[in-house]
């Protein structure tokens, strides 16, 4: 299939793909109109379905998602592309494996890559440990992502893991389906939210032993239903 076949045959991923970027605008999770989420086409290392540049992602529908190249180079859509878009995006998705990619300035978690931990305690919280082996840090900033370099370096810092804390500067989390990641990401951002607010109270906080925050993360990674079902309901809450 050519290109914009191929982009055609593709409406429910990018439908999906819109939805994830639409509840990410309502549930305080984007920031202007920067960052990307983005999904590797099946069948072509190359390719990706990305946001658009210079649309709120409150208003992105499946309509407005763009198909670009690893060098940021349009394919199919009726929107620009970010020229740096693909810098972070096209790394992780070739080094690291994953699929999906989805990479936010969340405020919570953006405020745990200021601090000397750089990332969440995975011991805290029940909604934390879901995330217990599961995450890397890259602790060293190093500007802006303004070539393909910065992009590689940071897919080798993630070593397989899920999720990243990029010190300084924001968090990548990566899944298998979009469902899944968006979950993972929403998610996320309220450990890192519940971590800040308990810090606040600058009471001591009480962790629990490593080992009961692997089980709990093998048993919410066990069951991801519970993902599925919160992302069809933000499908018919219409975000």
């Amino acid at each position: 299939m050519t290109a914009h076949e191929t982009f055609d045959a593709l409406l429910p991923l990018r439908a999906d793909l819109a939805l994830a970027l639409r509840a990410a605008a309502h549930q305080g999770l984007s920031e202007g109109v920067c960052n990307h989420f983005s999904v590797a086409v099946p069948g072509h290392d190359d390719w990706f379905l990305l946001n658009p540049r210079g649309l709120h992602w409150s208003e992105v529908q499946a309509a407005d998602i763009v198909m670009c190249n690893a060098a940021g180079e349009p394919l199919a859509g009726r929107h620009p592309v970010e020229p740096t878009a693909m810098f972070i995006h096209a790394a992780v998705h070739r080094i690291a494996r994953k699929p999906v990619v989805l990479h936010t300035h969340m405020p919570h978690a953006t405020a745990l890559t200021l601090t000397a931990a750089r990332a969440l305690d995975t011991t805290l919280s029940q909604t934390a440990m879901r995330f217990h082996g599961r995450l890397a840090v890259d602790a060293h900033y190093n500007g802006l992502a303004l070539d393909k370099s910065e992009g590689e370096r940071i897919a080798h810092a993630m070593q397989g893991a899920d999720v990243v804390f990029l010190g300084n500067h924001g968090v990548i989390v990566c899944g298998e389906r979009v469902d899944h990641a968006y979950d993972d990401l929403y998610y996320l951002e309220r450990a890192c939210q519940a971590q800040v607010l308990a810090a606040a109270t600058g009471l001591a906080l009480v962790p629990v032993d490593a080992a009961l925050a692997a089980r709990v993360a093998a048993q919410i990674q066990g069951e991801r239903l519970q993902s599925e079902l919160f992302f069809a309901s933000l499908r018919r809450m219409a975000v």
